[in-house]
């Protein structure tokens, strides 16, 4: 099967970073997209599952995460499920704040939990790669059709 790549541009449209976000993220070592040295310059271009993991850097910076905390997060998830981000099937998580911890921890998706830590005030980030995984792909296909 043949893989379809991005560009810069298409990849700032598509997941909603913007080109500089994109460039400090290259240069942060955050995510490495494939880098093309045939013609003037570079080019950069990102795969399918890259874009995945761009939405949701955005999507866990927009909930409030630092960008420390979603770099982590992001690692954890791909040491996990590395899965998730090529076709979007696995295992759901959640971040918690522990009592003691003033960190979130990554943990799987427990609905008992969740409304648990939500009763007591605390802090319930969902990890659906799943979800931005199919958002993504509803993204593609409307701009396949322009």
């Amino acid at each position: 099967m043949h893989e379809t790549y991005f560009t810069s541009k298409e990849a700032s449209e598509i997941t909603g970073c913007t080109l500089r976000q994109l460039q400090y993220w290259r240069d942060k070592g955050v995510l490495t997209p494939g880098i093309s040295d045939v013609g003037n310059g570079r080019t950069i271009y990102y795969s399918k599952s890259s874009l995945v993991e761009l939405a949701a850097m955005v999507y866990w910076l927009t909930v409030g995460l630092s960008l420390d905390l979603a770099c982590e997060t992001l690692k954890n998830l791909k040491d996990v499920e590395p899965d998730l981000f090529t076709c979007g099937r696995g295992r759901r998580f959640m971040l918690l704040q522990e009592a003691s911890a003033t960190t979130l921890s990554l943990v799987e998706y427990d609905r008992n939990q969740a409304i648990a830590f939500l009763d007591a005030g605390k802090p319930v980030i969902p990890v659906w790669i799943d979800v931005i995984y199919q958002q993504l792909l509803q993204k593609l296909e409307k701009q396949a059709v322009k």
